[in-house]
């Protein structure tokens, strides 16, 4: 989303309640058509009860369909005014000030282009997309990445994704793990993905096929940062943020298991750092898994060519309806031929 400073007309605020969001604008001004800028206005006067607060805070209280950090993003970028001044978010706001807020979001000038590229497409309503990537594809632009990406995907399905940030993406797959992801199609529905995120409400299960086999079923807390040296890794270091893993073995052989893993927090690479912190790394995982550690395996999972890790169940709140709502994705080829093999070689059959 690229979003411009512009003028306004800096009118005296309605009446704004406590926690409730005063706009100015039609119903739907969060949609746009493709090719096209949606301009999003806002404003609210400050209550006796948010006097003396960080205008940050006052506007996240007062605009509660937007997250505190797009709240942030836009008052760095001089949208945000406080009686038709613009203020840091640091800056107290007093009762009877109007914040305004004046964001433009262009769907035709930014740089990510759309790309005829195939979706696995679950669900899809006016406000969620659910899909299902393959192993491979990468989420969105990045360093060596530069399209060919989800997100690429995305802008061709549906042109007025360009209109929101990351074309609606609010969490992520690494490249080589396959399964589930959910994207908006509405701010309202970003902002509400990213609070039940935030909220750990959202239920991401996962299927992994490890080296050797945990004694019990357990559960891992453990925090994960950048590595100290290597900075391209994770790590299980104590700086890093807070971070919880619980797993269930599901079947097992000679030097593999099939674990369900169920993530309490979201961090990168949570599940391929932690189950590698208990000597459990996942079969071909290419930064996590060791040599020697590969060398416990039969000669084809050895051999396998990616992480052997897939999301296997996303479970969330719709955003609108409040419906909770569960999909499920079954292992892909490649990882359901491996189980098959070694479980054959388990059985001998």
């Amino acid at each position: 989303m690229s979003l411009v400073k512009r003028r306004a007309d800096y009118s005296p605020c309605a009446p704004a309640s406590n926690g409730a969001d005063g706009a100015a604008g039609s119903p739907g001004a969060d949609r746009a058509d493709a090719g096209t800028s949606v301009a999003k206005a806002l404003d609210a006067r400050v209550p006796a009860e948010m006097a003396g607060l960080r205008l940050d805070q006052a506007a996240a209280r007062l605009f509660q369909s937007y997250s505190r950090s797009r709240l942030q993003d836009w008052i760095k970028q001089d949208l945000v005014t406080v009686d038709g001044r613009t203020a840091r978010a640091r800056d107290p706001v007093w009762e009877g000030e109007c914040i305004r807020i004046v964001a433009l979001a262009s769907a035709s000038d930014g740089e990510d282009s759309a790309q005829n590229i195939a979706l696995s497409v679950l669900f899809e309503d006016g406000d969620l997309l659910v899909v299902d990537k393959p192993a491979g594809l990468v989420v969105h632009p990045g360093n060596g990445n530069p399209d060919g990406t989800l997100l690429n995907a995305l802008l061709h399905h549906q042109a007025n994704l360009a209109a929101l940030p990351r074309a609606g993406i609010v969490h992520r797959l690494d490249k080589d793990t396959s399964g589930l992801l959910v994207v908006a199609k509405t701010l309202t529905a970003q902002t509400s993905l990213v609070r039940q995120l935030q909220a750990r409400s959202v239920q991401r299960d996962y299927l992994a096929i490890v080296v050797g086999s945990p004694r019990t079923d357990g559960r891992i807390e453990a925090p994960v940062g950048r590595h100290p040296v290597v900075r391209t890794r994770m790590a299980v270091v104590a700086s890093g943020r807070p971070a919880m893993t619980h797993y269930r073995k599901l079947r097992s052989g000679s030097g593999w298991s099939l674990l369900h893993c169920k993530l309490e927090t979201g961090r990168t690479h949570q599940i391929r750092v932690h189950l590698t912190s208990i000597g459990h790394p996942v079969v071909g995982d290419p930064v996590y898994l060791r040599k020697a550690s590969a060398h416990a395996l039969p000669i084809v999972a050895q051999a396998f060519p990616r992480q052997a890790l897939h999301a296997t169940r996303l479970a969330l709140i719709h955003p609108t309806t409040g419906m909770q709502m569960t999909w499920d994705s079954s292992l892909p080829a490649d990882m359901q031929g491996l189980l098959d093999i070694l479980e054959t070689d388990a059985t001998g059959h």
